[in-house]
């Protein structure tokens, strides 16, 4: 990532009343607001869900994707339908109410639902907006809730807590707001109901304004923020240059792209050396399985299977329990 702050801020209960007296302006009801309406009116400012993009943290959307929504450039990135079943945006609207109740229910706290866009009161940080879940009602020692879904892949972001992506958006809510203590509940694979506690941090909140302002930057001055190699960053440069004008430019006497150019050639050719040692151990491995379909080993496993198409798949599976092969992605290789 370009820009990266760190963030450890989940707290456990605190008593601590809102450390702010100021309180956010309402920009806009979203009660009747279609969807696109909706869209444009995030165009304005740096929404919570935006902050950990706009600073290099989120793992799904980088600031040059965030930067071409708010720019109006977003017309060729690939979008997602409010009522596609199997994206888990769809899931995360319906669920939202559910994983309110199931708040209360746990924790006695009742909470009501904010219909508004709220923007930061100071006019030097008017481009700060905030999407608020639920306000809770009645409580000192917690202001907000933020509800979330995680499915199985997403859940495993939250195998240590919560996600830095949302601790800044919470920050930001925080810090819109003028509020001390959010409650983070999330429901991980449909069955199981996690409640955080994560109380304000000043010093994170002025870095967090203090990036988010140089990302505004790049907005307000329509100059594109730097990629970091993200696939959402490729994505993003697809969608933004999507033809070519047949033009050649000499770069020859840029000595930082000259330099990246001698990298990149360097990292493909041991990429592809790498590739080729790769293939001779699985072919190893294949030759001594014959016809079996699976292979044991101390620090995992391999499949070798007959699929639907005919073809036998190869199918590598670390072993979580062995420090070695702990979190190693699953690979998987076609064989005709």
């Amino acid at each position: 990532m370009n820009q990266a702050i760190s963030i450890s801020s989940v707290s456990p209960a605190s008593t601590r009343k809102p450390v702010s007296n100021f309180k956010a302006l309402r920009l806009v009801s979203t009660k009747s607001l279609s969807r696109d309406e909706w869209l444009n009116v995030r165009k304005r400012g740096i929404g919570s869900s935006d902050a950990a993009a706009a600073v290099g943290l989120n793992p799904y959307q980088s600031q040059l994707e965030l930067w071409m929504i708010k720019t109006g450039r977003d017309g060729n990135l690939p979008k997602t339908a409010p009522n596609d079943e199997s994206s888990p945006m769809y899931w995360g609207t319906i669920l939202e109410p559910i994983v309110a109740t199931h708040y209360t229910k746990r924790t006695g706290n009742k909470v009501r639902r904010i219909n508004s866009v709220l923007q930061h009161p100071d006019l030097n940080k008017s481009w700060m907006l905030a999407n608020i879940d639920y306000s809770v009602v009645g409580c000192e020692e917690v202001q907000i809730l933020e509800c979330k879904t995680a499915g199985e892949f997403g859940s495993k972001l939250w195998r240590d807590g919560v996600p830095e992506y949302i601790q800044c958006q919470v920050q930001h809510q925080m810090a819109v707001t003028g509020k001390s203590v959010v409650d983070v509940c999330v429901l991980i694979c449909g069955q199981e109901i996690r409640i955080y506690r994560i109380e304000r941090d000043d010093e994170l909140i002025d870095r967090l304004i203090e990036l988010e302002r140089k990302f505004w930057h790049y907005v307000e001055q329509d100059i594109e923020p730097p990629v970091d190699g993200s696939d959402s960053a490729g994505q993003a440069l697809r969608a933004l240059y999507p033809h070519d004008s047949g033009n050649c430019i000499d770069l020859t006497d840029d000595l930082g792209l000259s330099t990246a150019f001698i990298g990149m050639m360097s990292l493909r050719a041991e990429i592809e050396s790498k590739q080729e040692v790769a293939e001779l151990l699985k072919q190893q491995i294949q030759q001594r399985m014959g016809e079996a379909s699976k292979a044991l080993f101390k620090s995992g496993s391999v499949t070798w299977k007959r699929n639907k198409s005919g073809s036998r798949r190869f199918v590598v599976n670390a072993n979580p329990s062995n420090p070695s092969s702990a979190q190693q992605p699953i690979s998987e290789g076609a064989i005709s």
